[in-house]
């Protein structure tokens, strides 16, 4: 029989746990094998402050209840793309590390078509970052921590305390989806060889699986992915994409090293930290960002600092960084590839209301129903999502754009193609690649636009491009 780990409590029905903090990621243990079709874990300058302005097009509404400034669409979307950093003058004295604190969380992933997601996202705010730089400025020890958040998340170390919460909650459940046949011993073990040996990874301390499919651990795995769980390890860092396990009292530095804030206090500060990284946000989206239950967001939100606003075609009500508020949001927008797990677009009812794009990852589609592609990423340009891009590398230094598909009529797309160029071109140059293939573009008619804007660094033609006139 699985036994739970000493000193733990068994796990409380699903009823008792759906209603917590924690509702949407700790809702109740999920079954001894992954979900079915699912994997179980990812992985110009602007204005000076003017403190009596709103946004253009905002006015200042009733207090209390009442909205205390109303928006337009377009207010809300530069919201956002300043608050993600997307919008403005890169900050490239803070860097990587300081992206990180702004934005919260940047969410993991095992795929890696140009370069993986937590290399992309600070790529499209910064430029080209170099691979080195991104991986020390994530995994230097004092920096940050991986943790469930969003999704397997990177997170700045100074948000370890304000995870309490959810380490209770793993602690309160008992077991992940996966038991341990004798967890005193395994328990044991693990922390033995951390405590003796130092940063291991889980093949090190015995080996991660027992031979079968991915999700098959060993108990070593199960026993140390608990102890991640719980906050007795930290993962350190990814080598090989292998985490790093290490004990979380020598990884976090003493004055973070504890559990001393209460679940609300925990939920309220990263509420009103999410409120801050999405300048704009419903109930909905501001739970989504750490996935925390839509009932604990509501309680917490009189105790923030964040403000109610209208937003115009939001059925919902929204929140907005106060902050945020008092000046117009401006400057040099951004034009890049995005990953489909950017913290700008991961929401995605969030990413159509805001950027009017119905945007999903077909990775796990079967590839005949794909109508995007395999890693399709979203085209940033001049504050609008204006096409996908459906990237691939091969040898020679040749990047490939399967898939080109713009947003909007012929028209537009042929306006948008010199952008998409733009964005091919810089992507290029980043991960070393002298050329682009573009292979298709949906409309056909922006298919000589896009390879005339890719001018020398275009090889070859679309295999729909049109001949003999437009269509």
């Amino acid at each position: 029989m699985s036994r739970i780990p000493p000193g733990v409590p068994a796990p409380r029905p699903h009823s008792e746990t759906a209603t917590g903090p924690d509702a949407r990621n700790d809702a109740g243990p999920g079954p001894t094998t992954p979900p079915a079709g699912g994997r179980a874990e990812p992985d110009g300058t602007p204005d000076g402050p003017r403190p009596d302005a709103v946004p253009t097009g905002a006015r200042r509404a009733g207090r209390g209840s009442a909205p205390e400034a109303e928006l337009s669409a377009d207010d809300a979307r530069r919201l956002a793309l300043r608050a993600q950093g997307l919008l403005g003058a890169p900050d490239h004295r803070a860097g990587v590390h300081g992206m990180l604190r702004d934005l919260g969380a940047v969410q993991l992933d095992t795929i890696s078509v140009l370069a993986r997601s937590h290399e992309l996202v600070p790529y499209a705010r910064l430029g080209a970052v170099g691979r080195p730089t991104v991986e020390a400025a994530y995994w230097t020890p004092g920096h940050s921590f991986e943790y469930w958040s969003h999704a397997a998340c990177i997170l700045p170390i100074e948000d370890w305390p304000l995870f309490a919460f959810r380490r209770r909650a793993r602690r309160g459940r008992g077991y992940r989806w996966h038991q341990l046949e004798d967890s005193a011993s395994a328990l044991a073990t693990v922390r033995e060889r951390l405590a003796a040996e130092g940063p291991l990874t889980a093949t090190e301390l015995g080996g991660a699986k027992r031979g079968g499919p991915w999700w098959d651990w060993s108990q070593t795995k199960i026993a140390v992915e608990w102890l991640l769980d719980v906050g007795e390890v930290v993962c350190r860092e990814r080598r090989g994409w292998k985490r790093v396990y290490e004990l979380a009292e020598r990884a976090v530095p003493g004055e973070l090293f504890h559990d001393d804030l209460d679940d609300d206090a925990c939920v309220r500060e990263l509420v009103g930290r999410a409120g801050r990284a999405l300048g704009v946000a419903t109930v909905a989206d501001l739970a989504d960002q750490h996935r925390l239950g839509i009932a604990s967001v509501t309680g917490a939100l009189p105790d923030t600092d964040l403000v109610p606003v209208a937003v115009e075609g939001w059925r919902e009500p929204a929140w907005a960084d106060p902050v945020a508020l008092r000046e117009t949001p401006r400057g040099r927008h951004r034009t890049t590839l995005l990953s489909p797990f950017d913290s700008l677009i991961w929401d995605r009812r969030r990413t159509e209301r805001i950027f009017g794009m119905a945007h999903r990852l077909e990775a796990y589609t079967p590839k005949e129903k794909r109508v995007h592609g395999y890693f399709a990423m979203p085209v940033l340009a001049g504050g609008r999502l204006v096409a996908r891009v459906d990237p691939a590398r091969e040898r020679g230094g040749v990047l490939v754009a399967r898939r080109v598909g713009f947003e909007g009529t012929p028209a537009v797309a042929r306006r948008s193609a010199p952008a998409v160029a733009t964005a091919l071109r810089e992507a290029a140059s980043w991960v070393g690649a002298e050329r682009i293939r573009v292979e298709r573009v949906v409309p056909a008619a922006a298919a000589p636009a896009l390879v005339e804007a890719l001018g020398a660094h275009a090889i070859g033609e679309p295999t729909d491009l049109p001949s003999g006139g437009v269509r």
